[in-house]
């Protein structure tokens, strides 16, 4: 049975049966699995699509508290979330998710101006996202999981904090094998093809009107 950490808000994590190295000792310690998707920019200008004129924030998402760590997350038959032992992110998924979005905005070479949030842009649109699924979900216990991916997508207008634009992406596929090296680099693919169908919408919306004074 692949190893698991059982998942109890606020509670040191519980190991399951058949686990009992960890209980003495110190833990062994942890991989860190990285998530940085490939993006490969189209060639030409007619495959790159047209550049924008408008300047783009992509506020950091916001992530489920259970999701919002830099443990990878698998639901087990049933439900129930756990984290997978001794397996980590670099960083927690919602700046994770935040520097993938970045990425494939700029690898777009469709748009010139866009940063984080946090780098205080003067921007036109900021970009809202909300990650409604980011795990490996098992229907039996030592089966291979389905692993997921969903963000829900909105274009804000800066001024006046309007949501010019909305779109649900999301995309699902087997992770191959049941193990951490398999999930994780299936969660990296997918978040690549949502970051990819995010980016192809955002960057298809005209300019937000002009602001008219007073």
């Amino acid at each position: 049975m692949m190893e698991r950490r059982v998942f109890l808000g606020g509670a040191a994590a519980l190991v399951l049966p058949g686990c009992s190295s960890d209980l003495i000792g110190p833990p062994p310690a942890g991989r860190i699995y990285t998530l940085h998707p490939d993006f490969t920019a189209p060639k030409g200008a007619s495959a790159a699509g047209e550049k924008v004129g408008w300047a783009l924030a992509i506020d950091r998402p916001d992530v489920p508290g259970g999701l919002d760590t830099d443990r990878i997350a698998l639901f087990q038959p049933g439900g129930m979330q756990d984290y997978y032992a001794n397996a980590t992110w670099p960083d927690r998924l919602p700046a994770l998710i935040q520097r993938a979005l970045l990425d494939g905005f700029e690898r777009s070479g469709r748009i010139a101006a866009v940063a984080r949030e946090q780098e205080s842009l003067h921007a036109d649109y900021a970009l809202v996202t909300e990650v409604k699924d980011f795990a490996a979900h098992y229907t039996t216990q030592d089966g291979i999981p389905q692993v997921s991916v969903a963000i829900m997508a909105k274009l804000v207008v800066t001024h006046g904090r309007k949501i010019a634009a909305s779109q649900a992406v999301g995309h699902s596929a087997s992770a191959g094998a049941n193990s951490v090296g398999a999930v994780t680099q299936t969660l990296t693919e997918l978040l690549g093809q949502c970051t990819q169908d995010i980016v192809a919408w955002a960057l298809s919306q005209p300019a937000p009107a002009p602001q008219t004074p007073g």
